[in-house]
């Protein structure tokens, strides 16, 4: 604080040199002043609680615990409002991952439920981070967590599929039903992409072969639903790794390694970008399952 008060009394350098990042889930208003529509008063109400400190939170406490005299000085602040709690998450380990010492790993590790207050999410983010650090995991270090890591798929592609399967799961099957997936998600999806392994080996290990890719995988993930009925019909357990490899088997012979050659049959079947590419292999994916 001694420090920021003799900057402001001998104006060489601004009082407080970074500005505080703060965070609010509500819209602001905003009404410019002047020609300059960039330039005019946010209103802030005054509600306890209202802002949110994601950066600088030292600073802050700094200033408010000085009690020797009234202290009078401007805190530059970057305010962000109507912010998704996966964009905060991420804007949080971009500021504390990036852009100082502390370990990425740190916040990464960190539980879903600690990260998001969504259960949906939290369970996303957990199961994502299992299959990009479990040693057996056909995705060991494919997926880029939180925008940290050498993955070149995005986790948030993967978590919005996962969000809507879940959520779908609940709505179809009770709270019951989900709640048997919630305790054995990360199961399911590990011996799931383990059977994709076994049944397209080539692919997998290739580098000219987009089945690794976010499109591929979000496909593979919508089909989950099917995958895990077949798996129960044929062994009585939804997440069995023999019963999911045979639920899957026929993808080996209607579908096959050639589907997901790049420059080939999956370079010619690209529909529209990525959301027409996962609905167009994901129905080709399902007709196969359904086949006699």
């Amino acid at each position: 604080v001694r420090y920021y008060m003799d900057c402001q009394e001998a104006r060489n350098l601004p009082a407080i040199p970074g500005a505080v990042i703060m965070i609010t889930e509500k819209r602001l208003r905003f009404s410019p002043v002047g020609k300059n529509s960039n330039l005019g008063m946010l209103e802030i109400p005054e509600e306890t609680g209202i802002l949110r400190c994601l950066d600088g939170q030292h600073r802050l406490l700094a200033l408010s615990a000085q009690t020797e005299k009234e202290i009078d000085i401007d805190v530059p602040a970057v305010l962000f409002d109507s912010l998704d709690p996966r964009q905060t998450v991420e804007l949080f380990v971009t500021i504390n991952a990036k852009h100082t010492r502390l370990n990425p790993s740190h916040l990464i590790s960190l539980a879903g439920r600690r990260l998001y207050a969504d259960r949906y999410q939290a369970l996303a983010h957990d199961i994502i981070r299992e299959l990009n650090e479990e040693e057996s995991s056909p995705l060991k270090g494919e997926v880029k967590i939180l925008g940290v890591g050498k993955g070149s798929v995005s986790q948030a592609s993967l978590a919005d599929e996962m969000v809507e399967l879940f959520s779908n799961i609940e709505k179809l099957g009770g709270k019951e039903r989900f709640k048997g997936f919630e305790e054995n998600g990360k199961r399911f999806f590990l011996n799931y992409f383990k059977a994709i392994l076994a049944l397209f080996p080539k692919a997998w290990a290739g580098r000219k072969y987009s089945i690794k890719t976010g499109a591929a995988l979000r496909a593979f993930i919508r089909l989950s639903p099917d995958v895990m009925a077949r798996s129960k019909e044929l062994r009585n357990d939804s997440f069995d790794y023999f019963g999911i490899r045979e639920a899957i088997k026929p993808w080996g012979d209607r579908i096959g390694e050639g589907r997901f050659e790049t420059e080939g049959e999956w370079r010619r079947k690209l529909a529209g970008g990525t959301r027409g590419t996962v609905e167009l292999l994901t129905r080709e994916l399902r007709d196969a399952l359904k086949a006699p």
